[in-house]
């Protein structure tokens, strides 16, 4: 009986064996799970890559882009041409400008604003001023118009409104201090300067 039990057992371990081995297949071959999509969220057209510009760079760049207050040899001759440019004498109690004012105006004005109109940092002051005559409130308005008609005068040629500052100072900066007509004459005026920096 021993012996037909053995080939029994052989019989039986071997079924346990495929058995096991068909249920080891089975569970093999099961699909895996699905993986989650991903959803796209990159706009259609993305925006390029910001990219950062290296300092020598950026001051080559900066060189590239012209200057916008003039050099010391620009400047030099800008203050040549103020000087040339007379200043423009009014009436008693006027702010209009007469021929002899305009064509003060009209002598460098033309070079002065070619040039300044490069340098939009550049800033000029017409100073408008009064003889002794009247009262301080009275001048500093008048001195005032008397500036403003310079500079309509100056903007009509071109030179840039934005560039030009008026003051008025009145009867408190005179050129003359006699007490005569040919004196107040040359106290009634204006008078181009370079403003500061």
């Amino acid at each position: 009986m021993k012996r037909s039990c053995v080939p029994v057992l052989i019989a039986a371990t071997a079924i346990a064996m495929v058995l096991s081995g068909c249920h080891k297949k089975a569970a093999a071959t099961t699909p895996p799970a699905p993986q989650p999509t991903a959803t796209n969220n990159t706009p259609a057209n993305p925006a390029p890559p910001v990219r950062s510009t290296p300092p020598a760079q950026r001051q080559e760049a900066a060189a590239q882009q012209p200057s916008r207050y003039p050099d010391a040899k620009t400047r030099a001759r800008i203050d040549e041409l103020l000087a040339k440019i007379e200043d423009a004498y009014f009436d008693y109690n006027k702010h209009t400008l007469r021929p002899d004012a305009i064509q003060a105006l009209q002598a460098d004005s033309t070079e002065l604003r070619d040039i300044i109109v490069q340098y939009p940092d550049y800033k000029l002051t017409i100073e408008g001023h009064c003889d002794e005559r009247g009262s301080e409130e009275y001048n500093r308005a008048l001195g005032d118009a008397r500036a403003q008609a310079a500079k309509d005068y100056l903007t009509g040629v071109g030179v840039p409104s934005a560039q030009l500052a008026v003051i008025s100072y009145g009867k408190d900066k005179p050129v003359c201090e006699e007490h005569d007509e040919a004196c107040w004459q040359k106290n009634r005026r204006i008078h181009i300067v370079a403003s500061a920096k």
